[in-house]
């Protein structure tokens, strides 16, 4: 008699790196100024984000990773109401700022497609991006739990009702 075990899904995990470097070939607009400096686009926009704000490439990579994280699962789950804090939104807005990488993000990611960014003034105050946290480790990101739960209860929020808006 022979017994099998069934063993169980283990998702993969997510390396949000990879995700933002696969961009790179659907970069169609301003390709000198983005590929000029001969950076992976990680790289590119780690560069941009200490360029642009006070921080140490360790704290860049973690709030880009996890910007990126939040972005796909934006766009892969429009149905999930996700919400992300001011910290991990520096991440967000450097990507939207990049516009020939957001650009590209959104044809690879999100069917061409472009995901709008409309954001609220008042910024909620019901958990919501501590739900997100938990949201993305289960569809297989490895959220960093130190930046979300910062604001964790202090999101900041994009219009749901605006068609294709994170």
């Amino acid at each position: 008699m022979t017994a099998l075990l069934a063993t169980p899904n283990r998702m993969k995990h997510r390396d949000p790196r990879a995700l933002l470097n696969a961009v790179q070939p659907h970069i169609k607009h301003l390709t000198i100024n983005v590929f000029d400096s001969g950076m992976s686009i990680w790289d590119r926009e780690i560069a941009l984000l200490l360029r642009d704000q006070t921080m140490v490439r360790e704290m860049a990579e973690r709030i880009l990773g996890n910007a990126v994280m939040y972005m796909i699962a934006s766009i892969e789950h429009p149905e999930v109401h996700l919400g992300v804090g001011k910290l991990v939104d520096i991440g967000v807005h450097q990507i939207y700022l990049d516009t020939p990488v957001m650009f590209a993000f959104c044809n690879l990611y999100n069917g061409g497609v472009y995901k709008h960014h409309a954001p609220f003034i008042k910024r909620r105050n019901d958990g919501i991006v501590t739900r997100t946290a938990d949201f993305l480790r289960s569809i297989g990101f490895d959220a960093d739990e130190e930046l979300w739960a910062i604001d964790g209860a202090a999101c900041s929020p994009c219009d749901s009702k605006v068609p294709d808006s994170h």
